[in-house]
């Protein structure tokens, strides 16, 4: 699977060059709002050393990471929800993702315009919050229209289905987003929905190198929001990771610690998400490639196993698995054998971040 996040917030915040610097793929980042008119889309890398160290011990012919896309949707403004700046077009690119990264500006600059007039992270970070439920709203009471309808014949189940869309209606329009709602909403409902507020949310706080890398007191702002909502925050400038991507190695390793960082924002910002959304990775390792793969936390062999093909799982019978640090340690998969460290699992395995796994299958 390939994790999607959206990139969302006002216009000039950061979002068209932090997402230039991490996918190198070329969005404009002009300087006024709406110069990205059509969501872009970057495939990039997720770094992992673990992986280039298996490569490296089973003599891969190749090393293949997995990715994250991240799309790059244009500037939201107040309004967005009832089509201002091209708001409706830009709010439904929002409904694909898997999880929204919020990117706040927290630096100061005069000649970068801030289509507000100053730096304020708070109401900025509640105009893109609040067109986001405005839009769910929207949704919620069109549904409810329907449900009341049929709730007029007296059918139980669209009794029940009415009673949860008017509490979840009740819940938007008191200005709360959607996952924030603890009421009774039947699975099935909420993928129909497909709420924006249901999305999770990292912020990205953009800050000027100098502001590196704790953040200014914009950022504590954000902070305190976050806490409140639960979520977490990102400290990261979009100038210095456009500076990174144009770098490799060593240069790369001094430029982050001359700034205190062992990690770039794009690694950091990756492991958060990640989190989010309640991933992990594992791997599969062998002389023609090593490669890393994505599957949710709580995964089992076989559903692991449809991410290579959906005949290994189909077919599963088991799973050789190896932990990562007993492969570092002894070196190969032989070696891991030959210890007893690598165990045979059967389709009730939960995969473990990091696992190494052969899977065994027949069709």
């Amino acid at each position: 699977m390939v994790l999607q996040v959206g990139l969302v917030g006002l216009p000039n915040v950061g979002k068209s060059t932090l997402f230039n610097a991490v996918s190198q793929a070329g969005a404009d980042a002009a300087n006024f709002p709406f110069c990205t008119i059509d969501p872009n889309v970057g495939v990039v890398a997720v770094p992992d050393a673990r992986l280039d160290r298996l490569g490296e011990l089973a003599r891969s012919a190749k090393v293949v990471p997995t990715a994250i896309e991240f799309v790059d949707i244009a500037g939201l403004v107040a309004g967005a929800a009832e089509g201002e700046g091209l708001g409706n077009q830009f709010l439904a690119h929002i409904r694909e993702v898997d999880a929204i990264c919020h990117v706040v500006r927290c630096f100061e600059d005069d000649d970068v315009v801030h289509v507000a007039g100053d730096v304020d992270p708070a109401r900025d970070i509640e105009v893109v919050s609040t067109e986001l439920i405005l839009k769910d709203l929207d949704t919620a009471e069109k549904r409810l229209e329907r449900a009341a309808r049929a709730a007029k014949g007296g059918d139980a189940a669209a009794v029940r289905l009415r009673d949860q869309l008017e509490a979840l209606r009740d819940h938007l329009a008191a200005g709360e987003p959607a996952r924030t709602f603890t009421g009774e909403l039947d699975p099935a409902l909420a993928r129909e929905l497909a709420l924006l507020t249901f999305k999770p949310v990292l912020y990205a706080a953009n800050v000027a190198e100098s502001d590196l890398p704790e953040g200014n007191a914009h950022v504590g702002r954000v902070r305190c929001i976050a806490a409140g909502e639960d979520a977490e925050v990102v400290v990261i400038s979009a100038q210095v990771e456009a500076e990174l991507a144009e770098l490799d190695g060593e240069e790369r390793r001094e430029y982050l610690a001359s700034l205190g960082l062992t990690r770039s924002g794009l690694e950091r910002l990756i492991e958060r998400a990640y989190e989010l959304l309640g991933l992990l990775t594992f791997f599969t390792a062998g002389p023609k490639e090593a490669r890393a793969w994505t599957v949710p936390s709580g995964s089992t062999a076989p559903r692991a196993a449809r991410e290579i093909h959906s005949d290994f799982e189909r077919g599963f019978i088991k799973a050789e698995v190896i932990a990562f640090d007993d492969y570092d340690k002894l070196g190969s998969e032989a070696a891991a054998r030959d210890a007893g460290r690598l165990r045979i699992e059967g389709k009730d395995y939960r995969v473990a971040d990091g696992d190494v796994i052969h899977f065994r299958f027949n069709v």
